[in-house]
């Protein structure tokens, strides 16, 4: 049996999740035409403007890179045609695209989706999957449709999400495996039709983007829960709390159901590895916290360097 010819592929990704997916491509059978990534922006202290991660996987592979600042004027809507595409993929472009923009190649384009669909359509799915304390998440391959996340199913792939795990540790592992689901993909519809599961849009929840305000820790919540803050909001934007006027970024914890007398947010212990804040039920144990401004450290090294004693109290804002 011979293979059916490979794809010619429009990409259309930007953050780091896309880079792995971009490569499993660039690795088979089919053919990259362009890259189409979000305009440069200021990032990191400096505010210097750098390549987004899949432009500069994209320059050094030598591909067309394409960043339009809309794709809704007539030049980019033809620059994307020029390049003849088979297919589009998208991973983490970032932007909605037109039932314009869909149409431009002839099979359409499909997505690379960080969830199991339809649960946890948008922006954030694995930040929020973890945050709602999810026992498992994973990748579906969609088909792109002009309502947010809503298209026909081609594949999915599941993965565990551990009880320590953080949202950083789940999107590498997604990348990946979305990755190479992706490629599988293609390669079945190099072959022909492939058939679509429809979704259940009556089972759809919506994973909104992330804000600075979702790091708020409203301490009155249960322990379980605002560990599962601290890590599904790691390594963005980061759950924090004030002690007196000091912002302290919090970035790994446990819990322990163990109750407290102590009112919500009270430090019950402050020694050695053993950092305890009193929580609505239960209590959690912070192991690696960061002082604004300053490094990362473990308990230990920072209460060697800050004076906390049991009795002090976290607040949500100063």
């Amino acid at each position: 049996m011979v293979d059916a010819p490979g794809l010619k592929v429009v990409f259309l990704g930007t953050p780091q999740f896309a880079v792995p997916t971009l490569d499993a491509v660039l690795a088979s059978r089919h053919e990259i035409v362009g890259v189409v990534t979000q305009p440069d922006r200021p990032r990191g202290r400096g505010q210097k403007s750098t390549d987004a991660p899949v432009k500069a996987r994209a320059r050094d592979a030598g591909l067309p890179v394409l960043q339009p600042d809309t794709l809704k004027d007539s030049a980019a809507l033809d620059a994307i045609r020029a390049l003849g595409a088979d297919i589009g993929v998208v991973a983490a472009f970032g932007k909605i695209l037109s039932q314009t923009v869909l149409d431009i190649p002839r099979l359409g384009m499909i997505n690379v989706h960080a969830s199991l669909l339809p649960r946890y359509r948008g922006a954030a799915p694995v930040h929020r999957a973890v945050i709602d304390g999810e026992p498992k998440t994973g990748v579906t391959i969609m088909r792109v449709v002009k309502a947010l996340d809503a298209g026909g199913m081609l594949a999915t792939v599941e993965r565990a999400i551990g009880p320590d795990d953080t949202s950083e540790e789940g999107e590498r592992d997604l990348s990946t495996l979305g990755a190479s689901l992706l490629v599988q993909t293609l390669d079945r519809l190099a072959a022909g039709p492939v058939e679509e599961a429809a979704q259940d849009d009556s089972l759809a929840t919506y994973a909104h983007r992330l804000t600075k305000d979702d790091g708020i820790v409203d301490w009155a919540r249960p322990a379980r829960a605002i560990h599962n803050q601290i890590r599904g909001l790691h390594p963005w934007p980061h759950a924090f709390a004030f002690l007196g006027d000091q912002r302290l970024i919090l970035l790994r914890s446990a819990w322990s159901a163990d109750s407290s007398d102590a009112a919500p947010g009270t430090i019950v212990a402050a020694h050695g590895d053993d950092l305890r804040i009193a929580t609505g039920a239960g209590t959690l144990q912070l192991t690696e916290l960061q002082a604004e401004g300053r490094r990362a450290s473990r308990v230990r090294e920072f209460l060697a360097g800050h004076r906390l004693s049991p009795g002090q109290r976290f607040a949500a804002r100063s």
